[in-house]
């Protein structure tokens, strides 16, 4: 599933496409995804001035003139495709929202497993939407800070790993950048939430941020179906240190074998039934 890094890359080359456009045209081809359609969408769509767009956690919201707002999903496999209307190029297979605008662009959702979504809401109460409401702190701004974190953490029985992906914690974060972030804060996977607050905290939100921040600089991590607005593949995933590296080197460690400056290479283990990848040795 698209983690921050990606939806905000997709959302910003929607904003780059979309913001300050009249939709002219909005079609569905279905009744909906993992959750029906709005009643009316294609017709509430067409006509509408894009004014902005916001993303929260990993949905995206594209604002209306008239004070609606669409919420975006991915799902698993969803993408956004823009392309010039009346281009030579097939539509994307399992395209089931299509919207045109006045100046020729067409941009499609695809969805092939059809696990993402789409609702329409009120834009004045974007933050009371049930998908919205309980979600924790963006951990990208400022008020995202060791403090926080601490609280959020303080007492939970869990492994680190499994809070960091808990939506209620810190919104937005994933497999791939709590992998990431957590190497480069030193803090083992394993290690159980309650311990962190504190010195463990300042390093781990700073990383949390770092990663996040080159991950979209890069346009993301490619690994499925994840690509740009554009159809461009993200790069991150040129730079992990350990996801998805299980058995390659650590690149802290300078060797294998025993000692206390070397290790074993990069180790994957299943905590809630998702891989984890992390350095043992440099992870404590």
């Amino acid at each position: 599933m698209p983690e921050l890094p990606e939806v905000e890359t997709v959302m910003r080359g929607l904003a780059r496409l979309l913001q300050g456009r009249v939709i002219t045209q909005a079609q569905t081809h279905r009744e909906g995804l993992r959750w029906p359609f709005p009643a009316g969408l294609a017709g509430r769509l067409t006509g509408a001035r894009v004014e902005n767009f916001r993303r929260r956690g990993k949905y995206m919201l594209m604002r209306l003139s008239g004070g609606d707002s669409v919420l975006i999903h991915l799902g698993m496999s969803g993408r956004m495709v823009a392309r010039p209307v009346g281009s030579n190029l097939p539509p994307p297979p399992h395209e089931h929202l299509v919207m045109q605008t006045d100046d020729g662009q067409r941009i499609g959702f695809a969805d092939p497993r059809r696990f993402g979504g789409v609702d329409l809401l009120p834009t004045a109460t974007e933050d009371q939407h049930k998908l919205l409401a309980s979600m924790g702190p963006e951990p990208l701004e400022e008020d995202f800070t060791p403090a926080v974190l601490s609280a959020a953490l303080a007492g939970k029985q869990t492994p680190i790993k499994a809070a960091l992906l808990d939506q209620h914690i810190v919104a937005g974060l994933g497999n791939i950048y709590v992998a990431e972030a957590l190497f480069r804060a030193g803090i083992s996977p394993r290690r159980l939430a309650h311990t962190i607050p504190g010195a463990r905290a300042t390093r781990l939100v700073p990383a949390i941020k770092a990663v996040l921040a080159e991950a979209i600089e890069a346009g993301g991590s490619s690994l499925r179906d994840y690509v740009q607005t554009d159809g461009e593949l993200g790069h991150f995933q040129d730079r992990f240190h350990v996801y998805d590296r299980a058995g390659q080197p650590c690149p802290l460690c300078p060797g294998r074998g025993p000692g206390p400056e070397t290790c074993g290479g990069v180790s994957r283990i299943v905590q809630s039934g998702r891989s984890t990848f992390f350095c043992a040795q440099t992870q404590r």
